[in-house]
């Protein structure tokens, strides 16, 4: 009997450590599809939808190098136009609003921040990063999906106690993401939408983040896309991030 028990003990673990193990591909493989162009530059429209339905437009203009290297500046509105944001390596983040003419380094305590009135705080748009920041769990999968819980490894500090990712398996592209406050209730869930294939790269066109504690909402939608175009490294840097065309 106790051999029996053994033996059970034993599959499942092993059971436990395949489940774990597939986690961590899959979380790869995410990593891998969103991250997979060399670089991407573009323009997009922000939508502010506030709680009783209105909406406030910004068109900005978005770069991005890797997974470690981005930069965001609003073109629109006039009061909005110069606004930015620069993320490197190294979890090193600047902010810059024209109206101070400064560029301020984020501190890691504000980083959680929502930036410039958005539903996105600095961390979100930072990297896209999920395996260098998060302990995955495969929790369950369909036909189609599968579901992901990720918990912040040890040392890393984020104002979610976990994530829960619905992953997409003909391209390994997240479908949906819901983030859990520290006390384990639903605060926030951002949708991919529009998943297409471009240049042999899988892209959300349109991605909108939901507080739902704020009952708000922000909506980013692409509206022009070019892909490995070149862009240097010295591009993401403080001169760039002040620089008015």
């Amino acid at each position: 009997m106790r051999a029996i028990k053994t033996l059970s003990l034993f599959l499942a673990a092993l059971i436990y450590m395949s489940a774990a193990e597939s986690a961590v591909e899959i979380l790869r493989k995410v990593d891998n599809v969103i991250n997979a162009p060399k670089d991407r530059k573009g323009k997009m429209k922000m939508i502010l939808i506030e709680k009783d339905g209105t909406q406030r437009v910004r068109i900005a203009e978005s770069y991005q190098k890797g997974d470690n290297k981005r930069l965001i500046k609003f073109l629109e509105p006039a009061d909005q136009r110069g606004i930015g944001f620069l993320a490197l390596p190294n979890d090193v983040m600047y902010v810059y609003f024209p109206a101070f003419k400064k560029i301020r380094r984020i501190a890691s305590h504000v980083k959680n921040q929502g930036f410039a009135g958005t539903d996105f705080t600095y961390d979100d748009l930072s990297t896209f990063n999920y395996s260098k920041d998060y302990d995955p769990e495969l929790l369950s999968e369909t036909d189609s999906t599968y579901l992901l819980k990720l918990v912040p490894k040890k040392g890393v500090k984020k104002d979610y106690l976990y994530l829960k990712m619905t992953v997409l398996k003909n391209s390994y592209h997240p479908r949906r993401i819901e983030f859990y406050d520290k006390k384990g209730n639903l605060w926030k869930i951002m949708e991919f939408r529009k998943i297409e294939k471009i240049k042999g790269y899988w892209v959300s066109k349109e991605m909108e983040m939901r507080d739902l504690k704020k009952e708000h909402a922000t909506k980013m939608i692409i509206t022009e896309l070019e892909i490995d175009t070149g862009i240097p490294d010295n591009f993401f840097s403080k001169r760039y991030l002040r620089r008015t065309k």
